[in-house]
């Protein structure tokens, strides 16, 4: 008969399951069935779910009810071509990881560890859980901030020499993924690709100034390459001078730089640094920018920025291709950049 059950072990297993099944009472069975239920919906549900799209790649973000930001691990590790069975895999084909590690194992080499600090570990040790939108699967989720911090191990690795053949290719996709992002911009990117934004709050927003700015002013020191205003006097068609420039160029920077770094940084930035009665600001504005996330994100967006400087053969050309790449986000208003011959 086809249900009959036989003798391999598998058939011992589900004939204990059932006789312990038959031997419950109503309520029993009921109970048990009530505490699986509990247990399930215990799993927060996100109340964003989107894709993130890097350049080919595709990874599965979310947004939790405190606002948290995520990154579906399966897929992270696909995006790293780190993807095996199983959330989380104890321990890597290189016999890394203890098993009271449980790190994901994109993660899991023993070679990776001594790249990996401690605020990493406790981020790729502590998944944040969620009930999938589509198809009520439970998730395990990266804090977002993580991905970049994630790939930058690996570089790190082979910076070191130490990868395997097998390895230097994961450190490549991983260095694809950094190209991609930048460590504030990763929350940003979620934000959109979920359609958070539309109703992220003040409060929320504010926890990613806090990170992208530094508590008291820093001492000068030069942030922008002279590269960037060559740039500017070659398409605006003015004879280069390294000592003075036309007060228009503040203007241009602010534009081209500050405004489209991240959402309410150059709000913030003129908040902290206000035109005095005479004029002139106190500062520049990048002294306000933190070490950590503020000047890399600068240094990052002023080599992208100067990239389409360079390729570009016109003013006009040049504001085409960056309102292209790095549209303005949180400003009601644009500033018109107009030719002055």
């Amino acid at each position: 008969m086809s249900d009959e059950i036989g003798d391999k072990p598998d058939d011992f297993q589900s004939r204990g399951g059932i006789a312990r099944r038959d031997s419950l009472s109503r309520d029993e069975r009921s109970k048990i069935a009530s505490k699986a239920a509990q247990a399930r919906w215990a799993i927060p549900k996100p109340t964003h779910q989107g894709t993130l799209h890097i350049g080919d790649l595709i990874i599965d973000c979310a947004v939790m009810p405190d606002g948290t930001r995520v990154l579906s691990e399966r897929s992270v590790g696909r995006s790293l071509g780190r993807s095996r069975g199983g959330v989380y895999t104890p321990k890597g084909e290189e016999g890394a990881a203890s098993a009271g590690d449980k790190l994901p194992f994109f993660a899991s080499s023993a070679t990776l560890k001594p790249f990996i600090d401690n605020e990493l570990m406790l981020a790729l040790t502590s998944p944040v859980r969620y009930q999938q939108l589509k198809g009520g699967g439970v998730g395990h989720g990266l804090v977002a901030s993580a991905l970049p911090k994630v790939c930058n191990v690996w570089l790190r690795a082979r910076e070191a020499g130490v990868l395997s053949r097998p390895q230097l290719v994961v450190a490549q996709r991983a260095e694809m993924l950094m190209r991609g992002l930048a460590e504030v911009g990763i929350v940003a990117l979620v934000d959109e690709a979920t359609g958070y934004q539309e109703v992220r709050d003040r409060q929320a927003l504010q926890a990613i100034l806090d990170k992208f700015f530094r508590k008291e002013l820093a001492a000068w020191a030069k942030r922008f390459p002279d590269d960037f205003y060559r740039q500017i006097f070659r398409l605006r068609g003015w004879k280069w001078n390294t000592i003075k420039r036309p007060g228009v160029v503040a203007a241009y920077t602010r534009d081209l730089v500050y405004a489209r770094l991240a959402p309410g940084v150059l709000e913030e930035l003129e908040r902290k640094n206000p035109v005095t009665d005479k004029g002139r600001r106190l500062s520049k504005h990048h002294q306000w920018l933190s070490d950590d996330i503020g000047h890399p994100a600068l240094a990052q967006h002023l080599h992208a920025v100067i990239g389409l400087m360079r390729a570009s053969e016109s003013w006009d050309g040049l504001k085409t291709l960056v309102n292209r790449a790095f549209p303005k986000r949180g400003e009601n208003l644009e500033l018109e950049l107009r030719r002055i011959d």
